[in-house]
C-alpha cells in the first residue's frame, strides 16, 4: 500500500506515543516552524516526520488529519497574540492589534488560516471571548461589537498580507529603494505627484511601520462614537 505524502487521515494504526518519544506539542511546534520557513502549502506528513526523525504513520497518533493539525497550529498562534485587557477599550484593542500584526509577521502563513478554522481550540476561544468582552464592556452592542471586531481584524490581516509582500522592511530600505529604483521611474514632468510623494517620503525618513498605527488610530477613532452612552457591565 502506498504511503501518503500529505496530511490527510489514514486508516493505518498509529504507533504508540511511547515509541516515538514525541508529544503533540512538539509535533505542532515543528509543523509551525516548517510553515514559517516554507509556507503551509508545502507542509506534508512525510516532511514533518522527517524533520522530527520519526515515522510518518506514527504522527497520526497526535493529529488525525491535516484539518486537526491546522486547528492546533492556529490555536498556538492565537495564544501568542496579546488578549485585550483593561478598562480603556481603545488602548486594549490597540495593543491587541499591534501584537497580532507582530505575530503574523512571524507566521505569515497564518493570515490565511486563522479565520478558516471551524473547530477552534481553547486558546482561540479564550482570545475571541476576551475581544468580545472588551468591546461589550466598552458599550458596544453585540452586533456593533462584531462589526468592530471584524473591521479591526480585516485591517490587521490585510496589512500583514500587504506587508509580507513589500520589497523593503525599514525606513532605510525604503529610502534606498526610492532613490535607486522608484525615483528614476518617476520623471517629474510625467508623474509630478508620484515624484513629489516619493521625494517627500525619502526626505522625511518615512518609516513604513508607521502606516499600521496611522490606519489603526483612524479606525479606533471612527468606532468611538458607535458605543452606547452606558457601558454594559
Amino acid at each position: 500500500m502506498a504511503q501518503p505524502d500529505d496530511l490527510e487521515s489514514t486508516t493505518q494504526p498509529p504507533a504508540p506515543a511511547a515509541e516515538t518519544g514525541l508529544s503533540r506539542a512538539q509535533v505542532v511546534a515543528e509543523a509551525i516552524r516548517l510553515a514559517d520557513a516554507d509556507g503551509v502549502e508545502g507542509l506534508s506528513m512525510r516532511k514533518l516526520a522527517t524533520s522530527l526523525g520519526a515515522g510518518a504513520m506514527s504522527l497520526y497518533h497526535y493529529v488525525a488529519n491535516k484539518s486537526e493539525l491546522l486547528d492546533a497550529m492556529a490555536d498556538v498562534v492565537f495564544a501568542e497574540i496579546d488578549a485585550p485587557e483593561g478598562d480603556d477599550w481603545r488602548a486594549a484593542m490597540r495593543r491587541r492589534s499591534i501584537s497580532a500584526r507582530a505575530v503574523l509577521a512571524r507566521h505569515p502563513w497564518a493570515v490565511g488560516v486563522l479565520e478558516s478554522r471551524v473547530s477552534p481550540g481553547p486558546e482561540t476561544l479564550r482570545h475571541r471571548e476576551a475581544v468580545m468582552a472588551c468591546l461589550r464592556r466598552a458599550g458596544f452592542s453585540p452586533v456593533m461589537a462584531t462589526h468592530a471586531n471584524w473591521l479591526l481584524d480585516s485591517y490587521v490581516y490585510g496589512f500583514a498580507l500587504q506587508e509580507a509582500s513589500l520589497p523593503f522592511t525599514s525606513a532605510d530600505d525604503l529610502a534606498d529603494m526610492t532613490e535607486a529604483v522608484y525615483l528614476p521611474q518617476l520623471p517629474q514632468d510625467r508623474f509630478p505627484y508620484l515624484h513629489e510623494s516619493a521625494a517627500a517620503l525619502m526626505e522625511a525618513g518615512f518609516d513604513p511601520a508607521q502606516q499600521f498605527v496611522f490606519g489603526l488610530e483612524l479606525i479606533l477613532e471612527a468606532l468611538e462614537p458607535l458605543r452606547s452612552e452606558t457601558a454594559t457591565g
